[in-house]
């Protein structure tokens, strides 16, 4: 036990997740999930299904939700370097609308909870990037919803100087914008 440290970010269910690595002549070994590590922490999530995706520099992914099955999702990056982003929907949540945004990579070997209720989507910044991410509730693609990736009322800081334009799936250009209301961002 002891292997995971987990620290909060300052929207309230957003997590980074860093493993010790045990370093040799031989490789390196890390615990990249430990039930025990995470209970401890107060995340007591059930993971039900395994992902991994590869994207070619400039792929932006995102961003995604389901609405009546939402997942929950530990994301790591195994080979290049990714911007990964989650943007709080949570109706009832005081950072309802904000964004949180990291950088994954194989050599900073950091991984990000979002929890339930989190728009989820990223930019690859490396030649490729292999992304392996655990989730809380199976895909459920009726259910799929998405928000517009460069939406002003959210202003992400994607770092888009590190890529050409970015390239984005059919759906993923068509989904629309939030509303802004009273300070507060609505689907």
């Amino acid at each position: 036990m002891g292997q995971i440290k987990v620290t909060k970010c300052h929207i309230e269910g957003l997590y980074i997740i860093e493993s010790a690595v045990h370093v040799d002549s031989r490789g390196y070994f890390m615990e990249t999930y430990n039930q025990n590590d995470m209970h401890e922490a107060g995340l007591d999530m059930v993971f039900v299904q395994d992902n991994q995706s590869m994207s070619t520099k400039g792929v932006l992914r995102g961003l995604h939700l389901q609405k009546k099955f939402p997942q929950g999702k530990l994301v790591r990056v195994i080979q290049g370097t990714i911007f990964d982003v989650a943007v709080d929907l949570r109706k009832e949540s005081n950072t309802y609308g904000q964004w949180y945004g990291i950088e994954l990579s194989e050599d900073n070997g950091k991984q990000f909870y979002i929890s339930e209720g989190f728009a989820h989507g990223y930019l690859v910044l490396s030649d490729i990037a292999k992304i392996c991410y655990k989730v809380t509730d199976f895909w459920h693609p009726n259910d799929e919803i998405g928000i517009q990736w460069n939406d002003p009322n959210i202003g992400i800081d994607w770092p888009l100087e590190l890529v050409q334009d970015p390239i984005l799936s059919e759906k993923d250009q068509y989904y629309p914008a939030l509303r802004v209301s009273a300070n507060k961002v609505k689907v």
